[in-house]
């Protein structure tokens, strides 16, 4: 079994050459595995004589594009270490991931190059910056080269991503060659997906999902991906339906912003080719999941995974009828338990922390040995931090995260059962619960709401519709109306972030 980015991209230039890999859609670039595998080659020799040794961190700090996935792939292509940087973070997050993963060149886009210098500015060995625009034909010398790069192994480092430090400074999850190819062997084989499928890839190259799921799993399956620089509610359909591809990504912020627009009816549009919408990096309220098959004809395919696990984990069945609503699925490619807080395996339908283990989970923690022994028993079982429980056929149902539970008087509350019944009101286009301090009680529960638009409700109106679907325990004590959630580059609502939301007060019909 092929067990590293170089390997892959081998076997598809070798047996697909012409085939295409990649679209750009702005620009009209396509570029065939045999392309990819060329820009591979000529990347890694570059960097080899620029002195950046193999095993080395190569940063990006670009928009998704055709010259960006060329050089994600090809970095780790030619045994480099690639780290993508978040185009949402500030200056003094940038520069801690600089200086603490030791990147020693940063390729970036023109239009990030100064907040790129500021952040690098006061590093005690700031890294070579390379600038490059994401549309680029080609910025390295044009000529080819047959001398071959460094080969890697497959434990060697392949990708480094940073958590959202949301509690904390981020971490630095370095992935494996093994992990970030059994991540794409899972997505290809539990969809059963090959050369005639095509991806419409929305999500950020920043992000685990889009590096592992869009951008990898075609090379194992050799199929394509047609990448936009960033997802686009008013064009989502005519590219990806323009385009011919047959299974859209997306997370379930992007689920929502789509069930506000238009249908394909309306559109005059057919998406009939499109086999399935793939949803992942945070939970898909069962209500909005209904709402789009219901709308769009297209099934859901609800998964889940972690940056620790190199995206996918859980994942429902390509077949409809074997789907749960409100589940990510059973594991997929690596095993799944739950455990109480003393370690013990727990009984189906038990709730505790959902624990998993394969070849896609992470080698460690960058530089952060403690952190590592806290998440990774030495016998491979990763912690996910999840609570959960598993039902009799292995299928995972998600209550929320061990730091986010809400504890009322003694009482464990997770914070989607609460997300969930607001959302069945149809007024409320987003909603997220929080435990905030109470006297009384140790905690109460705070609900931030985001309104349909053209929508009017009231605080009584929510408190009672909680009543009825909730009972008043779990009703929360709190309302706030918000313009938007706090979310990290996934898409996930960061919950702890949820008090600095500033109440945007209740729109008016």
């Amino acid at each position: 079994m092929l067990r590293t980015i170089r390997a892959l991209v081998e076997h598809q230039a070798a047996v697909r050459p012409d085939a295409t890999y990649l679209v750009a859609p702005e620009s009209g670039r396509v570029m065939s595995f045999g392309e990819l595998r060329s820009a591979s080659l000529r990347l890694a020799t570059w960097l080899a004589g620029e002195g950046i040794r193999p095993g080395a961190r190569v940063a990006l700090l670009m928009h998704n594009g055709y010259q960006t996935c060329r050089l994600f792939i090809g970095a780790m292509y030619g045994g480099y270490c690639i780290t993508p940087l978040n185009l949402l973070a500030q200056p003094s997050q940038l520069a801690y991931v600089l200086e603490h993963s030791d990147a020693e060149i940063v390729f970036v886009a023109p239009d990030q190059v100064e907040r790129l210098k500021q952040a690098a500015a006061g590093l005690a060995k700031p890294p070579r910056i390379v600038v490059c625009d994401v549309d680029a034909a080609e910025f390295l010398s044009p000529a080819a080269t047959t001398d071959s790069p460094a080969t890697p192994g497959e434990e060697d480092a392949a990708l480094m991503m940073y958590t959202s430090g949301t509690t904390g400074k981020p971490k630095g999850v370095v992935l494996a060659q093994r992990a970030v190819v059994s991540g794409g062997q899972f997505v290809s084989a539990v969809h059963e997906l090959g050369p005639a499928d095509c991806v419409m890839a929305v999500l950020p190259l920043y992000h685990i999902n889009a590096q592992v799921v869009t951008a990898t799993a075609p090379l194992v399956h050799g199929g394509s991906l047609v990448l936009p620089k960033r997802f686009s509610a008013s064009n989502f359909w005519q590219t990806a339906i323009g385009q011919g591809c047959t299974w859209i990504n997306v997370v379930p912020t992007m689920i929502a912003y789509l069930l506000n627009g238009p249908d394909l009816a309306t559109l005059g549009l057919d998406g009939a080719a499109i086999r399935f919408c793939r949803s992942a990096s945070a939970p898909l309220p069962p209500a909005q999941h209904l709402a789009f098959e219901q709308k769009f004809g297209i099934g859901i395919i609800e998964t889940m995974g972690l940056t620790e696990t190199a995206a996918p984990c859980f994942s429902n069945p390509l077949d409809p009828a074997q789907r749960k609503l409100g589940s990510p699925g059973p594991a997929f490619g690596n095993e799944a338990k739950i455990i109480d807080a003393g370690g013990a395996t727990l009984p189906a339908g038990a709730t505790g922390e959902i624990m998993v283990r394969g070849a896609n989970v992470m080698s460690c923690y960058y530089k952060d040995p403690a952190e590592t022994a806290r998440t990774l028993e030495v016998d491979g079982w990763l912690h996910t931090g999840d609570l959960g429980h598993m039902d009799a056929d292995g299928f995972v149902f998600v209550t929320g995260r061990i730091k986010e539970l809400i504890i009322k008087g003694g009482e464990n509350i997770a914070p989607r059962e609460i997300d969930e019944a607001l959302l069945t009101h149809p007024a409320v286009s987003e909603a997220a619960a929080v435990g905030i301090p109470d006297a009384q009680y140790g905690q109460q529960i705070l609900a931030c709401i985001v309104l349909r638009e053209g929508s009017a409700c009231s605080e009584a109106e929510l408190r009672e519709h909680c009543r009825r679907e909730l009972g008043p325990y779990k009703t929360p004590g709190q309302f706030r109306f918000v313009a938007d959630l706090p979310r990290g580059p996934s898409g996930k609502v960061q919950r702890l972030k949820l008090l600095e939301q500033p109440d945007a007060g209740a729109s008016r019909a």
